[in-house]
């Protein structure tokens, strides 16, 4: 008997270049290509960042929108979810894509050290991205680093700026964030709201993470 899982493919991520993997997809071209791959392969979620020619990382509009009709054409059903994260830029421009409704997109909801940088997600940014994932139907999935960042998203749930039902990714081994062990796990699994779905994972180990 089979068990049916969902898989999702961060292609690129926001700070990998060519020079730490020659492999990494930069462009939208090779975005696109690498991600068809990993759709043929059985990938069903397709989490997008984007990048400058430069290979820096961005928010840019015009390379989400790019990206995201190469991969409605060539990997038919597959759910695209788009990254707001911090590294891509600053502030409301952050989710400036969102108009471009994809399936989903990442919503942090907390601040943490991160080596060599704080990630920030302060209240005020986390609600207009909230009410921009809700005003364009984006379903957000909810990032938490630490279980104060469950708290600011059920106050957010609460308030109506996320819909429900909620969906978590519980975020584990993040430098200076929530340790990856299993108490950790259990401990933010059970202060989630009681109908959110969630799914878990485990950061690797480099320095950047």
């Amino acid at each position: 008997m089979t068990t049916p899982c969902i898989i999702t493919v961060a292609i690129t991520g926001s700070l990998p270049r060519k020079a730490n993997n020659p492999a990494v997809p930069i462009s939208v071209s090779e975005q696109i290509e690498s991600t068809h791959a990993a759709f043929e392969a059985g990938a069903a979620i397709a989490h997008i960042h984007v990048r400058n020619d430069d290979q820096t990382p961005t928010s840019s509009p015009e390379r989400f929108a790019r990206v995201q009709a190469g991969l409605r054409k060539h990997c038919p059903g597959m759910i695209i979810q788009f990254s707001t994260g911090g590294r891509s830029g600053k502030g409301s421009e952050r989710g400036g894509m969102l108009h471009l409704r994809p399936d989903m997109a990442s919503l942090a909801t907390g601040s943490c050290n991160f080596p060599a940088m704080v990630y920030e997600n302060p209240p005020a940014l986390i609600r207009e991205l909230a009410d921009e994932m809700r005003r364009y139907d984006v379903k957000p999935e909810i990032e938490v680093f630490d279980l104060g960042h469950i708290e600011l998203a059920k106050r957010l749930i609460a308030d109506g700026h996320l819909a429900e039902p909620p969906l978590f990714q519980i975020c584990l081994g993040i430098s200076y964030g929530a340790p990856a062990t299993p108490e950790t796990l259990i401990q933010m699994r059970d202060r989630l709201p009681k109908n959110a779905a969630w799914s878990a994972l485990r950061a690797g180990i480099a320095p950047y993470v």
